[in-house]
């Protein structure tokens, strides 16, 4: 992708409080935060106090179930259980109306793999970012494409094919410090749902998401491809296989209301 790394933080931190710039706004409403920087966060305090040598964040489960204001938040975690292969902690983020957000992760021990045979999902055929022709505006994170490796425009342009990302992340989440591969990994998990359930227009809004990863990105950019959407009564449930640069590393589950007004959200040019 040819744009430049942007220098601005989405938080600052002061005083145990994470102060969010402007550019960390939602595209749905101005006055509030964007809920795939609530997953970073999570993810972020859940990895600085509950890692471990030798152990794997092997599922996260992210609710987003209020809206965020424009304010300072603080995130507390608390570590539920922590067996001799098995580490579950939970976290949350407050910010001034209360929690507006919370993750539950699961940290595995990694040991020997089985030499036994397992089907497996296909290697992906997607090009690189570097060689997909740059469709995306200034600043926007998201890269997108079809299974034929064609540059779409919106969620609702790539008709009945599998809908593709990349996503690169250019700022940091918080001032001084550097994206790690399960932050990046988390924020560009929540892209799962827009691309999922968009139709001709983003009718549905994320609610929660579950990102299961086998193993950590090696790389910069996160790649999703859309997996199947069902919905009923305005309630959708979908999913999406998650890969970096070297092929598939996990899958992302994720159920989405119904919010049926006209966004134009972000797009990119045509």
């Amino acid at each position: 992708m040819a744009q430049t790394e942007r220098s601005e933080p989405y938080f600052t931190e002061r005083d145990g409080a994470l102060l969010p710039a402007p550019h960390a706004r939602s595209w749905w409403t101005a006055g509030m935060l964007h809920g795939r920087l609530l997953a970073g966060l999570l993810a972020r305090s859940l990895e600085q106090q509950h890692s471990g040598e030798g152990l794997h964040f092997a599922r996260l489960t992210v609710d987003m179930f209020r809206n965020a204001p424009m304010e300072p938040l603080r995130v507390t975690t608390e570590r539920v259980r922590d067996g001799r292969r098995i580490r579950v902690a939970d976290a949350v983020v407050h910010a001034s109306v209360g929690p507006v957000a919370r993750a539950a992760a699961v940290l595995l021990r990694r040991g020997e793999q089985p030499t036994g045979f397992v089907p497996n999902i296909p290697e992906w055929d997607a090009l690189p970012p570097d060689q997909l022709p740059d469709t995306t505006k200034p600043d926007f994170p998201i890269q997108m494409f079809d299974a034929h490796n064609t540059p779409i425009g919106y969620w609702g342009d790539s008709g009945t094919l599998a809908r593709r990302i990349w996503v690169h992340e250019f700022s940091p989440l918080v001032a001084g410090e550097s994206l790690t591969p399960f932050v990046r990994a988390a924020l560009a998990a929540d892209a799962a749902s827009p691309m999922t359930h968009a139709g001709k227009k983003l009718e549905f809004i994320n609610a929660d998401y579950t990102l299961l990863l086998s193993r950590l990105p090696m790389s910069d950019v996160v790649g999703l491809e859309s997996g199947g959407h069902i919905s009923e009564d305005g309630i959708a449930v979908g999913h999406a296989t998650v890969y970096d640069i070297a092929g598939p590393i996990g899958h992302c589950t994720t159920t989405a209301l119904a919010n049926q007004r006209s966004v134009s959200g972000p797009k990119t040019a045509s």
